[in-house]
């Protein structure tokens, strides 16, 4: 459908009537983007509200040192300062020396029973829904509010006041007439922003942003679009198809001409289930012992467990993975002669991958990570599961 959007936009300037039709399916569609702001800090600011006012920063701690990892979130507080996600902690620590900051380990399930909470919300208020994050959602709203952006604005405003009723949490939505627009106009009043663009003012909405704002465009591709002169989206619309077919590839080229377009055609919708699930984390030091390995992926098994229990699933195929001192990537796999949801079989399969793996390298290992894949739905849980409920 893409592509034959693009051959009508690409005849417009000759055949007007078929801009109608490219913009009508637009008419279709009413699309929010839903956006937790600074999510996991604005979770800490409403568990300890005498932080609130202060530059919080949440961290990915390593363990190896008090200010090794990476930071995860940081409220705007903190950004003031230029402290961003991905910024090693020490770093932070620096741009907030002089500042009453204050910095917390990532809590994961705190932040995933609020989210849990919050999606299920959403979910009451849309047509279709799709999670695309812990802390963002579309919803498709078009049958629910009739086509009229006006009730789509109110309905909007209504789910915000209820997060903030329910969970002390501000979001910024963006409304649009598809995923791409509702996406960038939700970033563009942070926090707590109300944007809706209607299929008529995209144009006008898009053309001065800064390039980097569409989706997909990150740092290495700006600066090629950069120097092929496209600096805002309006520039990138404009410029011409076949030579962003040339630089980027067929795919990406067309992608990126019916985007800035704001031509976007995939449908909001419920996910499909994970191929693999995985954990990785980082040894308190570099490594060899078999011993000090296996202490941290036992608890990465255990943890794979519980997210496979909650979806009644099984695996055949166990990974683990190791990145290694000088930062090379290995990994090793096993599949298993029958599908299983044991936490044991799953230990006991990484531990002979480990031995095996050492046994094979002379490099100490800095990362450890395991993976299962090759799901299948547990039958005998899942029939447990769902006659419990009914029970209940």
């Amino acid at each position: 459908m893409s592509f034959v959007l693009f051959r009508l936009e690409k005849n417009v300037n000759h055949h007007p009537q078929l801009l109608v039709l490219v913009r009508s399916h637009l008419q279709d569609r009413i699309v929010m983007l839903v956006d937790l702001d600074y999510f996991f800090a604005q979770a800490e600011e409403t568990r300890n509200p005498s932080i609130r006012d202060k530059p919080v920063v949440v961290c990915v701690y390593s363990g190896r040192s008090e200010d090794s990892g990476a930071v995860s979130t940081a409220n705007y507080a903190a950004r003031k300062f230029g402290v961003r996600s991905g910024m090693p902690i020490g770093l932070a620590k620096q741009k907030l020396e002089n500042a009453d900051a204050v910095f917390l380990p990532v809590d994961d399930a705190f932040y995933e029973d609020i989210s849990k909470r919050i999606m299920s919300f959403l979910r009451g208020y849309a047509d279709s829904f799709e999670q695309v994050g812990i802390d963002e959602a579309y919803l498709d709203v078009s049958r629910r509010i009739k086509g009229s952006y006006e009730e789509a604005a109110e309905l909007a405003r209504r789910i915000k006041i209820e997060i903030v009723t329910s969970d002390g949490l501000t979001c910024s939505i963006g409304v649009g007439p598809n995923k791409i627009v509702a996406k960038i106009a939700s970033d563009i009043h942070k926090p707590d922003g109300l944007t809706v663009v209607k299929p008529q003012q995209v144009t006008e909405f898009f053309s001065p942003l800064s390039v980097d704002r569409l989706i997909g465009v990150g740092v290495k591709t700006t600066e090629k679009m950069r120097a092929l002169g496209i600096n805002t989206i309006g520039d990138l619309a404009k410029h011409d198809v076949q030579r962003l077919i040339d630089v980027f590839g067929k795919k990406v080229g067309l992608y990126f001409h019916n985007a800035s377009s704001g031509v976007d055609n995939d449908p909001v919708q419920e996910r499909a289930e994970a191929e693999s699930v995985s954990r990785i984390s980082t040894l308190k030091e570099d490594t060899r012992e078999l011993r000090l390995i296996i202490e941290k992926t036992d608890r990465q098994c255990k943890e794979i467990e519980a997210e496979l229990k909650q979806g009644c699933l099984t695996f055949k195929t166990v990974t683990i993975i190791a990145i290694m001192k000088n930062m090379s990537v290995r990994s090793r796999s096993k599949s298993l002669e029958n599908k299983t949801s044991s936490v044991d079989v799953l230990i006991k399969t990484v531990y002979e991958l480990f031995e095996k793996f050492l046994e094979q390298s002379d490099l100490e290992i800095r990362r450890v990570g395991v993976k299962v894949s090759g799901f299948a739905r547990d039958e005998k849980s899942q029939q447990q599961l769902t006659s419990f409920i009914e029970k209940d």
